[in-house]
């Protein structure tokens, strides 16, 4: 037979499954136990007229199945935190890919056109003085007009 403790756990389960095999018992029946699992195959077995044996035995299987059901649920919640953790860790190794794939092709863009620009400076020295030098007088009068509206 089950101990009380166990009872007291799985409380709920074992009544269940006691009404749904002997359907005469009801609520009420569980009320007047108050709590106390050792009266139960008692008040069972006189409302049934089933015997001790068979009522115990019909308890401890109930609540052995109880502690299976709980087994496979924390089994199946570790399962699926392992699939969980194992999943993050790929789209985290997937980021981290995309993070250097896409740092490489912007280094190589602006590589690209730094040696662009180097070029163009070295054969038209007088044409990239004359952008830089109007590049900063459109700069200076943004910042000056930038001023003068606060």
């Amino acid at each position: 037979m089950s101990t009380k403790e166990e009872l007291k756990g799985q409380w709920n389960e074992v009544k269940s499954r006691l009404q749904e095999r002997w359907g005469q018992l009801t609520e009420n029946d569980f009320q007047q136990l108050r709590g106390e699992a050792g009266e139960l195959v008692g008040v069972v077995q006189r409302k049934t007229g089933a015997s001790k044996q068979e009522i115990e035995a019909f308890i401890s299987d109930v609540a052995q199945r109880g502690e299976s059901f709980g087994q496979t649920v924390a089994s199946n919640a570790q399962q699926y935190a392992g699939d969980a953790q194992e999943m993050a860790g790929q789209y985290a190794d997937e980021a981290a890919r995309y993070a250097r794939e896409g740092y490489g092709r912007i280094a190589e863009a602006s590589g690209d056109l730094s040696k662009k620009l180097a070029r163009t400076v070295r054969e038209r020295p007088a044409e990239s003085l004359a952008i830089a030098f109007g590049a900063g007088i459109l700069a200076g009068a943004v910042l000056l007009m930038g001023r003068r509206n606060r």
